[in-house]
């Protein structure tokens, strides 16, 4: 046997199954592989090897996604072609009992929602693998949020990879960069509210002197500092550079920091409607950082809920706009401005004026649930924020996303995966995935990654209220965000650069 793709029904007709002797068993459909799919991948092969994905035929696959999956065969090939699969078994006639019943098999590995929600589907198989003396296995795989590809190629290698990655993303939903980009470009400007916690971000650049002789800490010489706009304020920047009208709202103290953001807000276009909260400084947080590498982080906030007078006047602020605008996005950063009688007030407005609403609620060292969110037409979160939200660590990624989006409704989903990209999920409230597909990150060697999920919330926000697709406006936002990471401190992505990037990396014309 020479080939890697191979049909269980011609298998069966011959009756050959000696290469399969002793073999690992993986099962699914894969539709669209990415980095969940590598590491559950990447955990069989521990068990043993030949490995062997047996792959869910068109016949086979339920009506919704038969309808929006890729044809068997080149969701086949795109599984051989990763190096750790050693066969393709194409299952066009029979189901998984069928060719485990018919091979000497040493182990079935299967992802851990097929031990309980997804149990009956697999019984048979399973039945089968432990009668023959076999084991079966449910791991999804490790979940990790940091990469160490760079083991395993260069930077320039890893570039090539990721964006011909890009390319076939993009390939596989006839998504056309130039078109898209013209759409985003030239199409009115929608009015988009941004509401969430404003954050001033300082950057110290230091030297390095030494350890100190009196006690084990280290010793820095300041040589120059920079401030930034951050938090939701950078996300409607963003907004305003990507071509909308932006209209942000948000509570500050009563200091120096806030003419700071006025200032910095006007010059990048966003009309600026800041509500004064004495009784909290304005969120401000100093990172030290020798060249590019961070040392650490100083932030001087307040995580308490606004006050009940506040919190009336940013409702009255919501309610008396929402006429006027064409869509609501939310920067939860979990310091206090994103209360429950705000989300309430925001799905109210949204049902009330047909307003769809972008929500994101980051918890890296605060603690936040973004399934309060719910009812959104997207969100955005990391996995580790997925998980968090459903307080499940060990199932594979895409069960993780299909739990998300039932508990919130959402109607899409983009999943952080750090260094591994995003995954965008469309599913327009049905229950079930329509479209996904994985965006890997286009940097390699980020200078810092700290507002990458800003620009990408902004930019595919912007992109759904233009008009485009989830895809098409995954694909904009992927290149926003790789432009985003190539500076130190937040600053706005605008459509010119956006422009520039896709000339200089896929040679568009100077026209668009």
């Amino acid at each position: 046997m020479t080939a890697k793709v191979l049909y269980l029904s011609e298998l069966s007709s011959a009756g050959d199954w000696q290469d399969f002797t002793g073999s690992v068993v993986c099962f699914g459909h894969f539709n669209a592989i990415h980095p969940g799919h590598i590491r559950y991948f990447l955990k069989a092969r521990q068990y043993g090897s030949p490995l062997v994905v047996a792959l869910e035929g068109d016949a086979l696959l339920a009506e919704i996604e038969r309808t929006n999956s890729f044809e068997e065969y080149e969701r086949a090939q795109a599984v051989a072609a990763l190096d750790m699969i050693d066969y393709v078994v194409i299952l066009d006639t029979s189901a998984l009992e069928n060719f485990v019943g018919k091979v000497s098999l040493a182990a079935l590995v299967l992802g851990r929602e097929f031990e309980q929600s997804r149990a009956e589907k697999v019984y048979l198989a399973v039945t089968q693998v432990l009668e023959k003396g076999a084991e079966v296995f449910y791991d999804a795989g490790e979940t990790h949020y940091a990469s160490a590809e760079f083991f395993h190629a260069s930077p320039r290698e890893l570039e090539n990879e990721r964006w011909h990655a890009f390319q076939a993303a993009q390939k596989a939903h006839s998504v056309s960069l130039s078109e898209t980009f013209l759409t985003l470009s030239k199409t009115d400007s929608p009015r988009i509210l941004v509401v969430g916690d404003s954050i001033i971000d300082q950057y110290v650049a230091c030297e390095p002197v030494g350890m100190s002789n009196e006690a084990p800490v280290i010793v820095v010489k300041e040589l120059e500092s920079q401030e930034y706009v951050g938090g939701a304020a950078i996300v409607a920047a963003h907004v305003a550079a990507l071509g909308a009208h932006c209209i942000f709202l948000s509570v500050t103290g009563n200091d120096s920091p806030v003419e700071f953001l006025k200032t910095s807000l006007k010059d990048y276009g966003v009309d600026t409607r800041l509500l004064e909260d004495s009784s909290r400084p304005t969120t401000y947080k100093i990172r030290y950082l020798v060249e590019n590498q961070k040392l650490f982080r100083v932030s001087r906030l307040k995580e308490d809920r606004i006050p009940a007078r506040v919190e009336d006047q940013l409702i009255e602020n919501i309610t008396d706009m929402a006429s006027s605008l064409d869509g609501i996005l939310v920067s939860d950063f979990v310091y206090g401005v994103i209360t429950p009688r705000v989300v309430e007030t925001l799905l109210s407005v949204s049902r009330d004026h047909d307003l769809p609403l972008f929500g994101d609620l980051q918890c890296s060292s605060q603690v936040g649930n973004i399934s309060r969110f719910q009812h959104f037409h997207l969100i955005s979160p990391t996995e580790r924020e997925a998980r968090i939200a459903l307080s499940n660590q060990d199932d594979g990624i895409e069960f993780v996303a299909n739990l998300l989006m039932e508990k919130t409704h959402s109607a899409n989903l983009i999943l952080k995966l750090g260094a591994g990209g995003f995954i965008a999920y469309n599913g327009e409230g049905t229950g079930e995935f329509l479209q996904r597909q994985h965006f890997p990150a286009l940097t390699v060697n980020p200078i810092d990654v700290a507002g990458a999920g800003d620009a990408l919330l902004a930019a595919v926000s912007v992109g759904l209220m233009k008009g485009l697709s989830l895809m098409e406006a995954s694909a904009i936002a992927c290149c926003v965000s790789a432009i985003a990471v190539q500076t130190v401190g937040n600053r706005p992505v605008s459509l010119n650069q956006v422009h520039q990037y896709l000339y200089q990396r896929n040679g568009l014309t100077d026209e668009i």
